[in-house]
Order: structure tokens, then C-alpha cells, then sequence
């Protein structure tokens, strides 16, 4: 299938996911965002001025949300399509943010494993926003494996809340 092609589906599937009833899955219990080095969350931070039509209200909406998966998976759940197109609005609205997306993994499995599959998350979610027509060269894709979980129990309810992708804003080049 030829590149244009595969925009066309993509831009396609993302259509349909947003025209469903389907209620986003939300995460409770966030904890806030490395706001370090000039890496910035999707807030109303005087530090955002090229945010095009994107409100502040959005902004703020738009720092909570993370994308979840299931245990020792990297494909990317439905409920979740939504997430990234609005992320992937996000940047067409706002040329000179870039992002990082930051994989992370549950603490089962190896630290090796753990970085491999947090890897595949943020892939996963980079190369949907790619089809969305985000240039390459504004997403990176990094991997933190088990070594920063949102939540410190042993327990599935914490689990869920640490395998996910983070989506990580920063202004200019």
C-alpha cells in the first residue's frame, strides 16, 4: 500500500474512532509531569505561546491524559485512539512544540524486557501520530521500563497505572 494510501486509512480509522460512543478511560490517580528543562505538559504555562487554535482549557484537559495498555502488550487499545489524535492536533495547531514520548512498563519482568516493551508503547503511539502526518522529527520515542511507575503497590490496580505512554510537550527545536 503506498504512503498516501495508508494516510487515507489512518486518517480513516481515527474518524470512525472519534464519531463512537466508546467513554475514554481515564486515569484517577496522575501524577504530575517532569516540567524540567523546559519540557512542558500540555498546561496553560506562559511558556506555551504557539498553541494556534488550541484552548488553555484544552491544554489542561490534555496533561492528564496518558495512553494505557494491556500487561505485555504494545498495541494500542480503541478507547485510546482518541488520546493520540488530539495530541496529534495538538502539534498540527502548534508547529514549534515537539514531543517525547516517555514508554513505561509494570515492574514484572526483566529491566531489560521492561525497557524493550516500553519502547514498543512509545513506538506504537509515534508512528500512529506519523500517520496522522506529524513529521517524524517532532516525536521521540524513549523508554523508561519499570523505573518510573505512577503508582508503588504490587497490585493490578497500580500495574494498569504504570503501563502506559507519557506524552511530553517542549517548545521550540
Amino acid at each position: 500500500m503506498k504512503n498516501g494510501n495508508l494516510t487515507l486509512l489512518a486518517l480513516a480509522i481515527l474518524a470512525i474512532q472519534a464519531c463512537s460512543t466508546t467513554q475514554m478511560a481515564s486515569s484517577p490517580e496522575s501524577a504530575p509531569l517532569d516540567t524540567s528543562a523546559r519540557n512542558i505538559p500540555y498546561t496553560a504555562s506562559a511558556e506555551i505561546t504557539d498553541v494556534g487554535a488550541a484552548s488553555l482549557a484544552q491544554l489542561d484537559e490534555m496533561k492528564q491524559k496518558s495512553v494505557y495498555f494491556d500487561f505485555d502488550k504494545h498495541s494500542i487499545k480503541p478507547e485510546y485512539r482518541e488520546v493520540i489524535q488530539q495530541h496529534g492536533n495538538f502539534l498540527k495547531d502548534s508547529p514549534s512544540v515537539s514531543l517525547t514520548l516517555e514508554g513505561n512498563a509494570d515492574e514484572r519482568g526483566s529491566n531489560e524486557y521492561n525497557l524493550a516493551l516500553g519502547h514498543k508503547r512509545a513506538e506504537s503511539v509515534r508512528k500512529t501520530l506519523e500517520l496522522m502526518g506529524i513529521d517524524a522529527n517532532r516525536v521521540k520515542a524513549v523508554s523508561y521500563g519499570e523505573e518510573k511507575p505512577r503508582r508503588n503497590c504490587h497490585e493490578e490496580k497500580c500495574w494498569m497505572e504504570n503501563r502506559r505512554v507519557d506524552f511530553i510537550g517542549k517548545q521550540g527545536s
